[in-house]
């Protein structure tokens, strides 16, 4: 059994009895109490139509069972009438229309709203247990799973009422030793409980724990049970003692206090055996003291008196009331050695802190049930209440990833968006008004592309319906195909997450560039036909007319940003050079190449006539400074005096080292190299080439790469001195797109 079942009329007296009222009415007014009488009065008939089953737990005992749990949680007395009426009454019924249900229309909006709220998470476990994708179980599905349970309960005490409602669950299990379902109590170790704790709702998350554990691990469960049975007695007489040495401290000292043993709970020592390593007979706080107060001030005395008492364990001393934990937890926690020197621990807190230390945010959520009009909210405000609520929810040991600084726009945009489910159970996050669509292209791109039809909880709907918290959604996808145009216009209202637009129009981009691929491709061919050049490498002729690859040249023809003619330029044969005159070439017709004239321009000081070689690590050019080095076999190689590479030659045999100087380089040219760093597009080689033609410069070497759409180019370019490489440099770094332009 998953959940209560329809079951039986049964006794129904024997169920809502006279100790049962007592304790459902426990703290209401008398306004209140009437009112929770009328709702079981208008519950009861629905009750006695349940059919009987052979073995399982009725709606009546079910809703008896939470109403008790929420009465011991202290909540208002509207959250306790929701509660038996939303278990007298099926999904049907109250799903029709909200606003014209049975219990909206007798018992008002509020009490229909949780009544409606508490329903939807009923149905969300139910969809997720039967769930057949394993993925819903990942750590990231239940993260989501938490998120969309915040968003269809952004009032607390529906959360409240959905807590109690599995407790009692467990409870029925336990208590009729009828097994649990192992999917149950995962979900309540993995979701509910930790819930619980953030809500700081100790009791409850303990028990949840402990009876989870049992079903889920019956054999450490009795392990641990037994093992604590036969240390009770021993610690029972121990804590006995140590609560009247207290109790007498405190009376010499003239402070009131209640002083109690702390019970332990079975699934947090396994959990502490398990994560810490531990033997059963090394844990030290299955002893322990509690000590409650007035105030704060007297919180610390006490602790003085206590550490007076027994000796304090090192470095196990926590104070969470100057530094409350993220749940608003707040206490004195302490450990000290007793006259045998074994270790427990005693808690020191105010009442206050008892009270939220028992009741967590139930505490501070109350509804006054007295006066003339009775059930007013005692917050502040309705934003404070539920600012307070979802920042709880949110500190969820970081489960939840939002931002902790929260604020109206924060509110507003965890309530807006929305969260369904696939058939398998996975749930999806969409933003507000999100579509069928929205959702195709959140599970898979392509199942986008093929989307054709929608249901939404088992009924089909136009593929613009708007999706809320809570549906199953399932895609009805063609083979193949894409998606309609239509889609992109926002007035039909397809589409409202701006990751679908940005996919669909994706679509369509790729479409009109393969159109253009094709025309720019027949465009060439005809023209390369034209030309009688149809056994061109396309690919050489792509790179030599400045483009990466062939499709780049496709889609520029197609587009008119490349012309036709000059593909008929590119086989055009450059004119014959005439043969030069040598009686009338000089010197100042054309720059001498110092490398391929073998004249570097370099006089050796002090020597004459002795042969020099420029250097190809770092290129030296008038007017660098300059410094040689004598190699063997090669004369003097001349470094720029900066060069890493002749640094480490120098500081390695320094005899070596000889002065030089530049001498008449007249109109001789030198090589260097230019390192250029742009963002990579096309025509980008093309237009650093005009800037060397420009200056006049040759260059007699180009490597180029591309990563990352950042282009590396490294030219070696002839010029006559530095002011030359320096207005070269400068229009360079003018070209659209460079980044960087430096010599190396």
């Amino acid at each position: 059994m998953n959940e209560p079942a329809l079951d039986a009329s049964g006794e129904l007296s024997a169920v809502f009895d006279s100790a049962w009222q007592e304790a459902a009415n426990a703290g209401l007014s008398e306004r209140a109490r009437e009112e929770l009488r009328k709702a079981l009065e208008w519950s009861l008939p629905r009750y006695a139509r349940e059919p009987a089953v052979a073995e399982g737990e009725t709606w009546a005992e079910h809703a008896a069972g939470v109403v008790a749990i929420l009465a011991g949680m202290q909540v208002d007395g509207h959250t306790r009438m929701a509660t038996l009426l939303a278990n007298a009454v099926g999904d049907r019924e109250v799903n029709s229309n909200p606003h014209k249900d049975p219990v909206t229309l007798q018992f008002g909006t509020e009490i229909g709203r949780l009544v409606h709220g508490y329903r939807a998470l009923l149905r969300l476990g139910q969809v997720t247990r039967d769930a057949s994708d394993a993925s819903a179980g990942s750590g990231a599905q239940a993260e989501m799973l938490r998120k969309m349970l915040l968003a269809m309960a952004a009032d607390l005490r529906i959360v409240l009422m959905r807590l109690a409602s599995r407790l009692q669950t467990l409870r029925w299990h336990a208590q009729h030793k009828v097994p649990l379902p192992e999917a149950l109590a995962r979900e309540t170790l993995e979701l509910y409980a930790p819930l619980a704790n953030r809500l700081g709702i100790w009791q409850v998350k303990w028990e949840m724990e402990d009876l989870a554990f049992r079903f889920l691990e019956p054999v450490r469960y009795k392990e641990i049970a037994g093992l604590l049975e036969e240390k009770r007695t021993e610690r029972e007489a121990f804590i006995a003692d140590a609560i009247a040495r207290v109790r007498q401290a405190l009376e010499g000292a003239g402070i009131a206090a209640d002083v109690t043993g702390r019970p332990k709970h079975i699934y947090s020592i396994w959990n502490k055996m398990r994560n810490r390593r531990l033997s059963f007979s090394d844990l030290y706080d299955l002893r322990a003291l509690r000590i409650i107060v007035d105030d704060i001030r007297t919180c610390y005395t006490v602790l003085g008196l206590v550490h007076h008492l027994w000796t304090p364990v090192p470095n196990e001393f926590d104070d969470y009331i100057s530094r409350p934990k993220p749940n608003g937890y707040r206490s004195l926690h302490t450990v000290v050695y007793d006259h045998d020197g074994r270790p427990f621990e005693v808690q020191i807190r105010t009442r206050e802190m008892h009270q939220f230390a028992e009741f967590g945010m139930a505490a501070h959520w109350r509804y006054k049930e007295a006066g003339a009009k009775g059930g007013q909210v005692s917050a502040d405000s309705e934003y404070d209440r539920k600012l307070s609520w979802i920042r709880q929810l949110l500190a969820w040991k970081a489960d939840v990833q939002v931002d902790d600084e929260l604020g109206p726009a924060a509110l507003n945009s965890l309530a807006d968006n929305i969260y369904v489910l696939t058939p398998q159970a996975r749930v999806i996050e969409l933003p507000p008004g999100a579509t069928p669509v929205d959702f195709a292209y959140q599970v898979h791109t392509d199942l986008g592309h093929r989307c054709r039809g929608a249901r939404v909880d088992g009924t089909m709907v136009p593929l613009n319906t708007r999706l809320t918290t809570g549906q199953t959604v399932e895609i009805i996808a063609a083979k193949s195909g894409g998606p309609s145009r239509d889609w992109l216009n926002p007035q039909l209202g397809y589409l409202a997450s701006q990751r679908s637009r940005a996919k669909v129009r994706a679509w369509f981009n790729a479409i009109d560039i393969q159109e253009r691929i094709a025309q720019g491709q027949g465009m060439l061919e005809k023209e390369l036909q034209r030309l009688g050049k149809t056994a061109t490498n396309l690919e050489l002729l792509a790179q030599q007319l400045g483009f990466a690859c062939t499709e780049d040249l496709y889609v520029a023809l197609a587009k008119d940003e490349f012309s036709l003619r000059q593909i008929a330029s590119a086989f055009e044969a450059p004119a014959p050079e005439a043969a030069p005159d040598l009686s009338t070439l000089t010197r100042d017709s054309r720059p001498e190449s110092a490398v391929h004239a073998g004249k570097s321009g370099v006089l050796v000081v002090g020597v004459d006539a002795l042969l020099t070689q420029l250097a190809k690590c770092c290129r030296p050019a008038p007017p660098d400074a300059i410094s040689g080095f004598v190699t063997r076999g090669r004369g003097v190689s001349i470094h720029r005096c900066d060069c890493k590479s002749f640094r480490a030659l120098a500081a390695r045999e320094p005899e070596r080292v000889i002065d030089v100087t530049w001498g008449q380089t007249g109109d001789a040219v030198y090589p260097v190299d230019i390192v250029v760093l742009a963002n990579d597009r096309h025509g980008l080689l093309r237009d650093i080439s005009e800037v060397f033609a420009r200056q006049r410069i040759n260059v007699i070497g180009v490597n180029t790469q591309s990563r990352q759409a950042i282009a590396r180019m490294v030219f070696t370019a002839e010029v006559g001195n530095g002011e030359h490489l320096t207005r070269a440099l400068a229009g360079i770094r003018e070209v659209p797109g460079v980044l960087e332009a430096d010599r190396r």
